[in-house]
């Protein structure tokens, strides 16, 4: 179904690019529109189609032309936004000024949208090209020192990494989960958690994960929930995968940390997509439920939980966690508007630091992507978070 829709979505934005490509180009150079505009896109969906089917190895070479079809279809929507905005002036302008003498303006008008046209392909192939640096550059190791007056006097100097939303898929590639692991261990963590996301759709492409952070140093363990993604299809093979790798999974579930003569419970909550996988009435589970989640441990055990959205606080601050980790976001992924982060659009929760009295979520900005293969405004992401005893 989901297939279906985003070929739908490609029909329909490739149709009105074909009418604007019939504006720009001359008078019969234009009859070969519809053919290329086919052929660019025909690797796109039968990679697609591969993929969903479980049979995109069997043509490798198909993906880097998929690839370059989804480099074409983020042009396409820059360039349908462009003609939009034309369209808008030259309405506007239409009404405040008088008509040309011959009563016909349309030379001028088609003139006006090839050079702006031009300027916003310049632009798109620009922003792609940044995009495509910050998306598969090395990620930004955030530091930081969170001061509870609960905090178990042993866990004081805990040093914990968080990383999230790797989207393991056609999308990421082997070597920069291999690279996020290399910097993630360089920082010398004591426990490792990774808050869900670890595969773009396929439960298979798990094994990336799990390969790149085997016999992972963390003294203290690694532990893992799974976001949205991880249930577009059966989530068990993926938790079979981290797991046979060393991740223990807390699905609606706790664990007990124990340093210095003092403990700590990590609490993690099920993602809500547990309760439709296959965006069908599948269920894998009853999605996050706090007392499920936090069945058996004390009252006054200090809690940390994992939690992939970070809408889901309410249920976190619910199950008793004074710090909850999150991800989801990726930080808006693309922000184009200077001062407005697009992850907004989901929640009150961008990315960064919340705090609801002595309550604190932190929202990691993730590592990988999703639909486009760039990041603007939105640096991938490693957190080091180090408790303290205020």
């Amino acid at each position: 179904m989901l297939f279906l829709f985003f070929v739908a979505l490609t029909c329909v934005l490739q149709y009105f690019h074909r009418r604007l490509l019939h504006l720009l180009l001359p008078e019969g150079a234009d009859r070969w529109v519809t053919t290329v505009l086919v052929l660019l896109h025909l690797p796109f969906a039968l990679y697609m189609g591969m993929r969903i089917s479980g049979h995109a190895g069997y043509l490798p070479w198909l993906r880097p032309l998929a690839r370059g079809g989804l480099y074409f279809q983020m042009v396409t929507v820059f360039n349908l936004c462009i003609w939009g905005l034309v369209w808008v002036f030259w309405r506007v302008r239409a009404r405040v000024r008088r008509p040309e003498p011959d009563g016909d303006d349309e030379p001028a008008r088609r003139k006006f949208l090839r050079q702006t046209t031009v300027l916003g392909v310049g632009l798109a192939f620009a922003g792609i090209f940044h995009g495509r640096r910050e998306a598969h550059g090395d990620p930004e190791v955030v530091r930081l020192d969170l001061a509870f007056d609960d905090l178990p006097a042993g866990m004081d100097g805990l040093r914990i990494a968080q990383i999230s939303d790797l989207h393991s898929g056609p999308l990421v590639r082997p070597w920069q989960v291999a690279r996020w692991r290399a910097l993630t261990e360089a920082e010398r963590p004591e426990l490792l958690l990774l808050t869900g996301d670890v595969v773009d759709s396929l439960p298979e492409e798990a094994q990336v994960v799990a390969d790149a952070f085997r016999d992972f140093p963390a003294p203290l363990g690694r532990f893992a929930i799974l976001g949205n993604h991880d249930y577009f299809t059966d989530p068990r093979p993926v938790w079979r995968i981290l797991e046979a790798g060393g991740f223990q999974f807390l699905e609606n579930r706790w664990a007990y940390v124990h340093r210095n003569g003092s403990h700590l419970a990590l609490v993690g909550l099920q993602d809500p997509m547990a309760r439709h996988g296959h965006f069908r009435d599948i269920r894998y589970g009853p999605g996050p439920e706090p007392r499920l989640a936090t069945q058996g441990l004390p009252a006054d055990t200090w809690r940390l939980c994992l939690n992939h959205r970070p809408s889901d606080w309410p249920l976190a601050r619910k199950a008793g966690a004074r710090l909850t980790l999150s991800g989801h976001t990726h930080g808006g992924q693309v922000n184009l508007i200077p001062f407005f982060n697009s992850a907004l659009i989901m929640g009150p929760y961008a990315a960064g630091i919340y705090r609801k009295d002595k309550d604190v979520l932190y929202v990691n900005r993730g590592l990988g992507v999703v639909a486009l293969p760039v990041r603007i405004g939105a640096l991938p992401e490693i957190t080091i978070i180090t408790l303290r005893r205020a």
